[in-house]
């Protein structure tokens, strides 16, 4: 017997191909700030990079056994990855957590769910990787192993753009979130 989750993974599916309602492959997915010591900056301004968006939350432990890979990653990619972790924890629960496990990923609180709901992300952990265009080239609804996520990266980073196809669905409304 089929589970009403599994259907529903399933319709999202074969609505958007991602398994997130509101992300479409080879369109940009929804703006949003980044805060940092320097200012802020947005999701847009990583155009020209691989990025990584990581939903989890501190007391999500397979998202706790994959953190491990995300910092493996911006070590390996270096400069030409972006790795940004969104946590629905309430303020600082995340960013306390990183000091103690010492890592020096950056996290983007999202305790009012603003761009988890833009995403599409119910449950996590979700990851999307973004090409250097800004485009959605890669989505995992649930956990990502090392292979996985490498794998994910250097298609994003070797893929040349995918030509514009007025036909295709794209990602409704980019825009910047608050």
């Amino acid at each position: 017997m089929i589970s009403w989750g599994a259907l529903v993974l399933a319709a999202l599916t074969a609505t958007t191909g991602t398994g997130l309602a509101g992300i479409r492959y080879n369109a940009p997915p929804p703006d949003f700030a980044i805060p940092s010591p320097d200012g802020t900056r947005y999701l847009s301004d990583l155009r020209g990079r691989v990025v990584v968006l990581d939903f989890w939350a501190s007391w999500c432990q397979v998202c706790i056994d994959e953190m491990k890979d995300f910092v493996r990653a911006q070590q390996s990619f270096g400069d030409r990855l972006a790795v940004l972790t969104i946590s629905p924890d309430s303020h600082d629960v995340a960013a306390t957590y990183f000091r103690f496990a010492k890592i020096t990923l950056p996290v983007i609180q999202d305790s009012a769910g603003r761009i988890s709901g833009a995403y599409s992300v119910s449950k996590i952990p979700v990851t999307v990787v973004l090409d250097p265009n800004g485009n959605v080239s890669f989505v995992s609804v649930g956990a990502i192993d090392w292979a996985e996520l490498r794998r994910a990266i250097e298609q994003a980073s070797g893929a040349p753009a995918a030509p514009f196809d007025p036909q295709s669905p794209s990602t409704p409304s980019p825009r910047v979130l608050q």
